[in-house]
């Protein structure tokens, strides 16, 4: 089933044929991008198609990835692995672009002992602290 969402203006749309798993970030990178967290899913680079590309912004945020956004209302469009990592290229797509999001089940947090404590989802899904998420996915991970 493909997937279509845009940003708030709709000056960026895309449609992803393939969606990976869908997690939550509270790393402060994460937040400070966001505004609190940031609920993704994982798009492969080879499944999705943008149009308006001529809108998106992109800056370097670390060694291995960079952060998009649209440059006429600001929505933050994904974050990206590009260099070095296992899943370089893959899209994390912010759940709140999609045009359908239902059916999505959350799968794991990461940085969970980053996040403010007026908050807490819940549901049965992996909880990771930056300590475990670092053993897990290795260093390259966000969480400065």
């Amino acid at each position: 089933m493909t997937r279509t969402g845009s940003c708030l203006c709709g000056a960026v749309r895309f449609a992803a044929a393939e969606l990976g798993s869908f997690g939550v970030c509270h790393c402060s990178q994460c937040q400070k991008w966001t505004g609190s967290a940031l609920f993704a899913v994982t798009v492969p680079e080879h499944a999705l198609r943008i149009e308006g590309g001529d809108a998106v912004r992109t800056r370097r945020t670390s060694d291995w990835a960079s952060r998009s956004n649209c440059a006429g209302c600001g929505a933050p469009l994904w974050y990206r692995y590009d260099r070095g990592v296992d899943g370089a290229g893959d899209y994390e797509l912010p759940v709140g672009l999609l045009d359908d999001a239902n059916g999505l089940v959350l799968e794991r947090e990461i940085f969970t002992d980053r996040k403010p404590d007026c908050w807490t989802l819940s549901g049965d899904h992996q909880r990771l602290s930056e300590a475990e998420t670092h053993a897990l996915y290795g260093p390259h991970v966000e969480g400065a």
